[in-house]
């Protein structure tokens, strides 16, 4: 089976599908669509073009092995794991540099956050903590929930689909189970 994709960055899933029916186009448009971002992140932090390919290299080694043996779990985008894991591997890398020369003091500038992917990835996580907090809500209150903020229903279009004599009443169960998901989602 063969995975057509196109020629900007491919979707998550067509990258995990990608890897799972051996496609060399997946791998490669995954190692062209990251790339600069690694780049950039080990040339701010004491490294070169060398060392950020040698990240990037084994960052996608980790992502290949994790989806072949099917224990990757997507719990965040693509982009936020490439950068994560490449992240990890070359503070990692520093950190050993800094015992072979025993001057931790050389890379205490290095070890500096990059926001913009700590606060992507804390979204990417009370996104999933919704998901699962929608999915532990149970019906009519999940499909509810669903129909007006995701798929866009009326609630008079919500109203005539679960029977409700009127708006009014179709409001009262969507805000009582607005409640509910909210308390589901502060529990976990």
């Amino acid at each position: 089976m063969s995975i057509k994709l196109s020629n900007s960055i491919p979707t998550d899933r067509e990258v995990v599908l990608g890897i799972l029916n051996n496609s060399e186009e997946a791998l490669n448009k995954l190692y062209v669509g990251y790339y600069p971002m690694v780049l950039q992140f080990i040339l701010n932090n004491s490294g070169d073009e060398a060392d950020a390919k040698d990240v990037y290299q084994e960052a996608i080694i980790v992502l290949y092995d994790k989806i072949k043996s099917g224990s990757f779990e997507l719990s965040s985008k693509l982009k936020t794991y490439l950068y994560s894991v490449s992240r990890r591997i070359w503070l990692k890398k520093l950190a050993q540099q800094s015992k072979k020369t025993n001057n931790i003091a050389d890379f205490e500038d290095v070890l500096a956050v990059d926001e913009d992917f700590e606060i992507h990835e804390e979204k990417d996580q009370k996104f999933d903590q919704m998901k699962k907090a929608l999915e532990c809500l149970g019906e009519p209150c999940k499909t509810i929930i669903q129909d007006f903020y995701i798929h866009s229903l009326s609630m008079q279009d919500i109203c005539e689909k679960f029977g409700y004599t009127n708006t009014d009443n179709a409001k009262t169960q969507k805000y009582k189970c607005l409640q509910r998901l909210k308390k589901l989602f502060f529990q976990s």
